[in-house]
């Protein structure tokens, strides 16, 4: 069994043992009382596959605001994509049902997972579902801010490697804050569109079924391509 589907595997467990130990609470954002008149001149996209969720964005729109320098470590990648998660469970080649009751329960630390790839979204998750989310310019700036302040960065002001990434092109970075039950990984993806000010709210996204559910209630979004 390859590491990626032992990690899909207990994954599943994980799953699972959420889902006994939380009641699942749809995110169902209110209506905007006002129509909004908005230049939409940028997508990013969100990647939901099996319990997990993340964030790609083109790595061009991350150096033409000049965030994220981690992004520096794949120069030629056309996109970058952002996951969030516990520390010992999340980069663990053989994750277990111990590192899954300790991500939910006690986790000490937390991680980003930066992973590079040419290849459009849905071409590189073929079985995923991946949400394009059309953005302005001010959105994307913010969304991108608040995903480079989510890195624990030293005085170098670059994060530092601390584990090999899940895939060829992609590492694992200590980053700010602390998973649980009520902190997911799509916890974490629904704050930051929250935000870039998209209508979505954090409260109540535990699961990948309540992120979709989320994003599926916002204006103009689709499937990608």
């Amino acid at each position: 069994m390859s590491p990626v589907d032992a990690k899909r595997r207990a994954g599943a467990v994980f799953a699972i043992t959420l889902t006994a130990l939380v009641a699942l609470q749809a995110c169902t954002p209110a209506p905007s009382s006002k129509p909004r008149a908005v230049a939409f001149s940028h997508v990013v996209y969100v990647m939901i596959t099996d319990w997990h969720s993340g964030i790609v964005i083109a790595r061009a729109e991350i150096e033409a605001v000049d965030r994220i320098p981690e992004r520096d470590a794949f120069p030629d990648a056309r996109f970058l994509e952002f996951g969030w998660g516990d520390r010992d469970y999340y980069p663990a080649p053989r994750p277990t049902l111990g590192l899954a009751l300790g991500a939910a329960f006690a986790s000490s630390a937390s991680v980003m997972h930066l992973a590079a790839y040419d290849q459009l979204p849905r071409e590189r998750y073929p079985a995923a579902q991946v949400f394009a989310i059309p953005l302005s310019q001010g959105a994307l700036e913010r969304l991108i801010a608040a995903i480079d302040a989510s890195f624990e960065r030293k005085e170098s002001g670059i994060a530092e490697v601390i584990a090999s990434g899940l895939y060829a092109d992609s590492h694992f970075y200590p980053a700010r804050g602390r998973f649980s039950l009520a902190n997911t990984c799509n916890t974490w993806t629904a704050r930051m569109l929250a935000e870039s000010g998209a209508d979505i709210s954090p409260s109540g996204v535990v699961t990948a079924s309540d992120l979709e559910s989320g994003l599926k209630a916002l204006p103009g979004i689709a499937g990608a391509p």
